[in-house]
């Protein structure tokens, strides 16, 4: 079931990118990352890169996790304890949807995560992943 849902969101976003068609401000979003240079949406990249610790950001947010959670269908908590709502689309559905605040949060949370910026296949792969959740 979990690999025909994914099958699903991922042969729409690949119909929507590659042949314009509108099919919601988050598949416009993932266009603008396909026009930037993203490749087809791979959500197990994404998985990967919101389970990741990585050693190259700030030593108080190794990961997407220390704030987040583990599940990205349960709320999470910033480091001063603001909450933060779920990163899955099924439970936040506008989530992805305002271009402005993907740039913003991408930006900041990948330079904090990372180290650096993400590039526009690792936002399509995060975006997807979120997608299937």
């Amino acid at each position: 079931m979990k690999n025909a849902k994914l099958f699903l969101i991922t042969a729409s976003i690949i119909l929507a990118v590659t042949t314009g068609a509108e099919a919601g401000p988050r598949e416009n979003i993932i266009a603008a990352f396909t026009a930037q240079g993203a490749g087809a949406p791979n959500p197990a990249n994404g998985e990967k890169m919101f389970n990741t610790n990585y050693a190259t950001g700030k030593p108080d947010t190794p990961g997407c996790t220390t704030c987040h959670g583990k599940d990205p269908r349960r709320g999470g908590e910033t480091r001063t304890g603001k909450p933060i709502d779920p990163m899955a689309v099924s439970i936040t559905p506008d989530r992805y949807t305002d271009p402005e605040k993907v740039d913003k949060w991408f930006l900041r949370n990948c330079q904090g995560v990372i180290g650096r910026e993400c590039t526009a296949q690792e936002k399509v792969d995060f975006i997807s992943f979120m997608m299937t959740q």
